[in-house]
């Protein structure tokens, strides 16, 4: 590039996809002079997800805004909770985000989840048609101007990604209410309806079942029960809403 050039300044959220350089007070930056500031910031690595306001000589721009020479850009974070238009609030996890799905649903978050790779075109066509945001640590996935909404999930550990994307989001928790295994709506049913899935120790030692209205997997307070209720206790004394 050999056109205008400006002063970048990154908020610590999004100076974690750029160049260890750049990550720390203004750095300068020369542009071409046609494309957009969007444009620019995607060009050092930071998915447009995970920018909130883009302030521009102290005056906010939209992304469109095409940098002219001497501008000083503050590239800021997503405000918290981050507000998705529509409703409800659903959500599409790729391949690699199983756990983190398991947890959700869990915790009764309407969450989709693709247990194979479809590949980026058709995940980003689905966030779309379903209007579900999509998380995912592929920051060209999170790059598709297809996607309904999308963000970045930034650890590895799923009791951390859980409580960043809860903190981020605020959904409504409704634990116990939805089918770990595929998203489904759960519902009371007897012992006499899930018999068929039951060993002979639970059948006698269990009275209380659940089962999924779509793929009818049953439920009951098993060997990891105590584990999950963790997990739920945990999510709903930081995060359920008054």
């Amino acid at each position: 590039m050999n056109g205008p050039e400006i002063h970048v300044e990154f908020a610590p959220r999004p100076a974690l996809f750029v160049p260890h350089e750049r990550r720390h007070g203004s750095t300068a930056l020369t542009t071409d002079g046609v494309s957009t500031l969007g444009h620019v910031v995607e060009s050092l690595g930071v998915p447009l997800t995970e920018v909130g306001t883009l302030v521009v000589n102290d005056r906010t721009v939209p992304t469109s805004y095409v940098p002219v020479a001497g501008d000083r850009v503050q590239v800021r974070p997503v405000d918290r909770p981050q507000q998705v238009p529509g409703a409800p609030l659903r959500f599409l996890l790729d391949v690699h985000l199983g756990t983190l799905a398991r947890r959700m649903r869990l915790l009764g978050v309407d969450t989709a989840y693709e247990s194979t790779d479809i590949g980026d075109p058709a995940l980003a066509t689905r966030s779309a048609t379903e209007r579900r945001v999509m998380l995912s640590r592929d920051r060209g996935l999170l790059r598709r101007r297809e996607l309904w909404a999308g963000a970045y999930v930034y650890s590895t550990r799923p009791e951390e990604q859980l409580r960043d994307i809860l903190d981020r989001f605020r959904p409504d928790l409704r634990p116990w209410t939805r089918c770990t295994a595929c998203n489904g709506l759960l519902h009371p049913a007897t012992k006499e309806q899930v018999a068929d899935q039951l060993a002979g120790g639970t059948h006698r030692s269990y009275d209380v079942f659940a089962q999924c209205a779509d793929c009818g997997r049953a439920y009951w307070k098993g060997a990891h029960h105590e584990q999950l209720e963790a997990i739920v206790e945990r999510a709903m004394a930081e995060f359920s809403r008054p």
